[in-house]
This record gives structure tokens, C-alpha cells and sequence, in this order.
């Protein structure tokens, strides 16, 4: 069952093949970095080219200074970690957050190539429900830890429907891991290229009922190039 990344009121065993992921990642590639500056330590994150609508988004936002002191304010451990609801910039204690953005939404942009990893960067969204054509938030945005998982794992996934897999996809979860039950559902543009580490802090934080952490992650996004 997807796990729906709201802005909320909330059969073949596949052997790992490591060259597979270097070779992912020159597909991915992109030419824009940026940096989120958060309380518990810094990550960097390559944005990638193949989904330009996403990216341009995400650059604009940040030339604006719209990523400033936010909050991540929807924390799952093994799962994600969330951001950019500019309601959280100075939120008091308690408060209940992740309906905040920037008055739009962005146009879906579905990849089979770019899937989601530990370290994927990717859009939240309104269930499908209520956002049948499946746009992305304007603003917020999720980084994904998930967890390694199993050959076994891949094949009741696969068999079930849940998901579906490459063998190079196969591979990154079954070394690096994620959350690859949200394949094709939500938008992927960047992962993290430094600090994957900090996503591991964050997502271990005790969590209030709304899973925003009670000692608050701040940050701030930064464009490097």
C-alpha cells in the first residue's frame, strides 16, 4: 500500500549488479547542485536534467529565498523525510504543518530511469483522489531513507504488483535501498550526493502524532552552481 506523500491534513530472484549503478547515475546525471543547511549537518544534492520542470521549480524557489529557515516537518523513520512548507519558518511548538506552498502546483514528471533510492529527492503531492492528474506540490518535497531490502523482498513486490524492477533498480535496493513502492507515483528530480548520513539523523527523531520531530530540524537551501 503507498504511503501518500501529501501536503496533509496525511517470479525470479534479481542478482545485485554494482556496475548497473554507475551506470544509472550517468544516466541521471545533472549539472545543478544544491545544498540543504539543516541543524543536524549539511547534505548536497545533484538535481537532475531529465526533469526540467521540477528542477527550474526548485532553482527558482531557492534564488528567491523561499527555502529559508524552514522546517523538516514530516519525518518517517525508514521511509522519508519532509520539507518546504513555508508555513514552518518560525512555527511554534505543536503546530500542526505540511499545507503551506507557494499557490501552484507542478506538472508530474514520470521516469522509469529515476527511481526512489536512499537519497532520492522527489515531490509530495495530494493523494490521487483528490489530485487525479498526480501534480506535485509547488515547494514541498520529501528526501527518501527507506531501507535495503532482500532479493526475496524484490520478488514478492514484483509478483504482487506492488512494484516493478529492472535488474539495475533491483540492484540499488538490494545494496542502497528506498522505498520502491512509490516507483511512478511521485515525481523524482535529485538525489543526495553528500551527506546521506544527515537523512539517517533526522529520520531517527522522536516525532510528535503528526510525525513532525518535537526537537525541530531547521534549514536552508542553497544553490551551488
Amino acid at each position: 500500500m503507498k504511503k501518500y506523500l501529501l501536503i496533509p491534513i496525511v517470479s525470479l530472484l534479481i542478482m545485485v549488479n554494482i556496475p548497473s549503478l554507475k551506470l544509472q547515475a550517468q544516466e541521471t546525471a545533472g549539472k545543478h547542485l544544491i545544498k540543504i543547511e539543516t541543524s543536524l549537518g549539511d547534505m548536497v544534492i545533484r538535481l537532475y536534467d531529465a526533469t526540467p520542470a521540477h528542477r527550474d521549480n526548485m532553482i527558482k524557489l531557492i534564488k528567491e529565498g523561499f527555502y529559508k529557515d524552514q522546517l523538516f516537518h514530516r519525518v518517517i523513520k525508514d521511509f522519508m523525510i519532509q520539507g518546504g512548507d513555508p508555513h514552518s519558518t518560525g512555527a511554534d511548538k505543536g503546530q500542526r504543518l505540511g499545507t503551506g506552498g507557494p499557490g501552484y502546483t507542478v506538472p508530474p514528471e514520470f521516469n522509469p530511469n529515476l527511481i526512489h533510492k536512499k537519497g532520492a529527492l522527489a515531490a509530495a503531492r495530494k493523494g490521487d483522489r483528490e489530485n487525479p492528474e498526480q501534480a506535485s506540490s509547488g515547494s514541498q518535497f520529501y528526501i527518501v531513507q527507506g531501507r535495503v531490502l532482500t532479493p526475496e523482498e524484490i520478488n514478492i513486490l514484483s509478483q504482487r504488483g506492488v512494484a516493478t524492477f529492472t535488474e539495475e533498480s533491483a540492484a540499488i535496493y538490494t545494496s542502497l535501498g528506498g522505498t520502491p513502492h512509490l516507483d511512478g507515483a511521485y515525481s523524482v528530480f535529485g538525489e543526495v550526493i553528500e551527506g546521506l548520513d544527515i537523512i539517517d539523523s533526522i529520520a531517527s527523531l522522536t516525532t510528535d502524532p503528526y510525525q513532525r520531530p518535537i526537537e525541530d530540524v531547521i534549514y536552508s537551501i542553497s544553490l551551488i552552481k
